[in-house]
C-alpha cells in the first residue's frame, strides 16, 4: 500500500520549536495550543538541541509538586540524548518501520545540520491515506 519516496515530501516542513531557555510552562502551553505531543529544541541558528515532550512537561509539573520548586525551563527538562534524526531523503517506509521499533511518535528531519522539519506518526498516515487513492 504504501511506496517507498523520499521523506521530504510528507515531512512537517515547519515544525513548531521552542528554545532552550524558554519556560517549561510556555513550551506546555504551545504544544497544547497545537494539539501535538512535542516540540523541538533549537538555538538561533536552528541546531537541533532536544526534543520536548508531553511526557517530559509531566514530569516537570510533577517534580514541582514533589520538590516544592518551580517548574523551570525547557533545557532542564528536554530530552538530550540518544536522539533520532532523519535526513529528508530517506525512504519514508524504512523511518515508519524504524519509528515504530523505537516506539516515538515523531522524528525531527535534520539537514546539513539544522532541523528542516519534522515527520510524526500523522504524516505517515496521510502518506498511506494519499497512496490509497490512487
Amino acid at each position: 500500500m504504501l511506496r517507498s519516496v523520499n521523506l521530504r515530501d510528507y515531512m512537517l516542513t515547519n515544525p513548531l520549536t521552542v528554545k532552550p531557555e524558554d519556560n517549561v510552562v510556555e513550551a506546555m502551553k504551545i504544544i497544547i495550543d497545537n494539539r501535538v505531543s512535542g516540540v523541538c529544541v533549537v538555538d538561533d541558528q536552528r541546531n537541533l538541541l532536544g526534543v520536548l515532550s508531553e511526557m517530559d512537561c509531566l514530569r516537570a509539573v510533577l517534580a514541582t509538586t514533589y520538590n516544592d520548586s518551580r517548574i523551570g525551563i525547557v533545557s532542564e527538562h528536554m530530552a538530550t540524548e540518544n536522539l533520532v534524526v532523519a535526513h529528508p531523503n530517506e525512504d519514508i517506509v524504512d523511518v515508519a518501520r524504524d519509528m515504530l521499533r523505537i516506539n516515538k511518535r515523531r522524528r525531527p528531519v535534520v539537514e546539513n545540520g539544522k532541523l528542516i522539519g519534522q515527520i510524526t506518526c500523522r504524516q505517515l498516515l496521510r502518506a498511506v491515506a494519499t497512496f490509497s487513492e490512487q
